[in-house]
């Protein structure tokens, strides 16, 4: 498994290259945003530093979005709750705050590429003018296609995988996130509110108070 680790701080780089290599991992380094993105192209995940030297760190988490599924996972001092729920909405996978041990990022490195490698059972499934395409990881609403983050269509196939019936914020979170995962507790209302929005119909994806949610079957 490639990764590339963005990271200006050689402080920093250095060691982290050293620790995923010794982990096993084939590690590639960019210093810059400009550089990433030249070389994201290679990557199967990508660990992103906010404070780059030529851009913010979320500019090349939106720009790597617009043309690829590599996982991400922000690695950043930045551990305020907006910073968070902005680097997740930009379809970041998962948000790690500086500093951090070994042992944990390795964790949710693996973590991230299970949810990522995931074969489910249904591959294509179609609820009302909705359809899920699980191996292209595409969606379609009355055959157009929309473009849903990484968390975005994780959440939707999850809702997808039984419609009609309540799944609880808990095992979303498992889930889609990780059962370890300790940001804010928004996070998931956030990707919610933006899925309603995309597939534009805010009563598809129902809220069950204090159990959940649940797609609707047509």
């Amino acid at each position: 498994m490639h990764l590339l680790v963005v990271e200006d701080d050689d402080a920093i780089a250095v060691p982290l290259v050293e620790g995923l290599s010794r982990a096993g991992y084939s590690v590639d380094r960019a210093a810059t945003g400009t550089e990433a993105l030249a070389r994201v192209a290679r990557a199967d995940l990508v660990l992103l530093d906010l404070g780059l030297p030529d851009m913010d760190g979320s500019e090349v988490c939106r720009q790597v979005r617009q043309t690829s599924a590599v996982p991400i996972i922000i690695v950043s001092a930045r551990g305020d709750e907006s910073d968070r729920v902005l680097g997740l909405e930009l379809g970041a996978d998962d948000y790690l705050v500086k500093p951090f041990g070994l042992r944990e990022l390795v964790a949710r490195v693996r973590a991230v590429s299970r949810r990522a490698a995931s074969d489910p059972d249904q591959l294509l499934q179609r609820i009302g003018a909705v359809e899920i395409d699980r191996r292209t990881r595409r969606v379609t609403v009355d055959e157009r296609e929309v473009a849903l983050s990484p968390k975005e269509f994780d959440l939707l196939s999850l809702l997808g995988q039984d419609a009609g019936a309540v799944v609880s914020r808990e095992q979303i979170m498992d889930e889609v996130w990780d059962p370890h995962w300790y940001g804010p507790t928004r996070t998931l209302d956030v990707h919610v509110a933006s899925l309603r929005k995309k597939l534009g119909d805010p009563g598809l994806i129902e809220t069950v108070r204090r159990v959940g949610f649940r797609l609707r079957d047509r």
